[in-house]
């Protein structure tokens, strides 16, 4: 069968689902992910020998991606424990965002709805398999989930625990499915199944992520890159300051939300002391002239550093004119996900939070907090820059729409 006849038939499947999920009870879905955390655990013996394997055959990959698809039996623990932490969370639909009396006395609800049909198309991680089929169950949405041929072995067998578990539940198993094929002409057809598939989401590398935008003919939800800054006022408390970005930078500096470049108000006076706490903690720094000129040990930075997701123990550093000095540099070499401000002036914090263009926007506080847990939505899907559907940490409301209800006593319109 080729690529696009595949895609079709899971699609087809998978709408019979979902519309089966967009009726049941909150109790009802809830029931059926802690049924998929009992089945993980029941399972854990093949699922951890299906990841040996794949870990054997992954030879080719760096240590960093490595370590993302290998499980362990506290990791496989991990993600039985985040199905279960999902069906505890509030179920958004049917939820009544707001609600009006028309004119004509027509009573008017606009109320919270699943999407439908999500295509997620992910990379090494194979708790991506159960994290985000467990979101879009309780979103009343079905999933049709498209990993990385590294975790085949690995996916499969979350895969087939996750939906014995629906199954043992009573729920469609057609809710989560599995694309049966590591071919890249079967992601192609997923990105042009408008119609089909209601909605895209990649998570993966910059590659990855890059084509599906090119590419999709359906909505895509995703971020390309995480260029995030943290902008040092002159009012900032010193100790505040290099703790905010020495974490920011370094705690884990592979993810999306680690600050890739670091702003300095030229009027803030312990600007050596800032770069030296940052040096001290093990990161390579790269700065412009008026950095270097407080440091010469700092080399010098390139056009391209100020574009660059390093997602590694790496900074550039620049000097800026204050809070506009700041928001011009963001305008032109930003990403939208999430940026910083460490100031004790809060007239100056506040401008720069209305006026920054980013998903997630902080003051004082480590741009490490860019996640959707932190941020008390439980488990998320991913961080969307975008301006529309969703922003920011895409957890259970981010997966779900809106219809507007009315009801009436026999209302005609003139």
């Amino acid at each position: 069968m080729e690529a696009g006849a595949i895609i079709a038939d899971l699609a087809a499947r998978a709408r019979g689902a979902s519309r089966v999920l967009a009726r049941l009870p909150s109790a009802a879905k809830a029931a059926g992910l802690r049924a998929a955390a009992g089945q993980l655990r029941a399972r854990a013996d093949a699922i951890l020998a299906a990841n040996a394997a794949d870990m054997a055959a992954a030879t080719n990959l760096s240590p960093a991606l490595r370590d993302r698809l290998r499980l362990d039996p506290a990791r496989l623990e991990g993600i039985a424990a985040g199905v279960e932490a999902v069906a505890g969370l509030d179920d958004p639909v049917g939820a009544v965002i707001d609600w009006r009396t028309a004119p004509s006395g027509i009573t008017l609800e606009r109320v919270r709805v699943p999407i439908g049909v999500i295509g997620l198309i992910y990379e090494s991680r194979p708790n991506v398999t159960a994290d985000t089929a467990a979101l879009c169950v309780m979103a009343g949405n079905a999933a049709i989930l498209r990993g990385g041929s590294e975790a085949r072995g690995s996916n499969a067998a979350i895969h087939a625990a996750f939906v014995a578990g629906l199954a043992a539940a009573g729920l469609p198993e057609a809710a989560v499915q599995l694309v049966p094929s590591a071919d890249r002409a079967l992601v192609g057809a997923m990105l042009a199944a408008a119609g089909a598939i209601d909605l895209i989401v990649p998570r993966g590398g910059k590659g990855l992520v890059a084509r599906v935008q090119a590419e999709a003919q359906v909505p895509v939800l995703a971020h390309l890159d995480g260029v995030n800054h943290v902008f040092v006022h002159a009012s900032a408390e010193r100790a505040m300051a290099e703790a905010i970005a020495v974490n920011a930078k370094l705690r884990r500096p592979g993810v999306c939300g680690a600050m890739e470049t670091l702003l300095i108000d030229r009027a803030y006076p312990h600007a050596s002391a800032l770069i030296a706490a940052l040096r001290a903690g093990g990161c390579a720094l790269r700065g412009d002239a008026g950095v270097r000129a407080l440091d010469p040990s700092v080399a010098p930075a390139s056009a391209a550093d100020w574009d660059t997701e390093y997602l590694e123990p790496i900074a550039s550093v620049a000097l800026v004119e204050g809070v506009d000095g700041a928001l011009a540099h963001i305008a032109r070499h930003g990403s939208g996900h999430t940026e910083a401000i460490v100031a004790g002036d809060a007239g100056a914090a506040e401008h720069f939070l209305a006026e920054v263009d980013a998903a997630i926007v902080l003051w004082n506080a480590s741009t490490q907090f860019a996640d959707g847990g932190e941020f008390g939505l439980g488990a998320e899907i991913g961080i969307a820059t975008g301006r529309l559907h969703a922003r920011g940490p895409v957890a259970l409301e981010g997966l779900t729409t809106y219809k507007w209800v009315g009801r009436g006593s026999g209302q005609v319109r003139a």
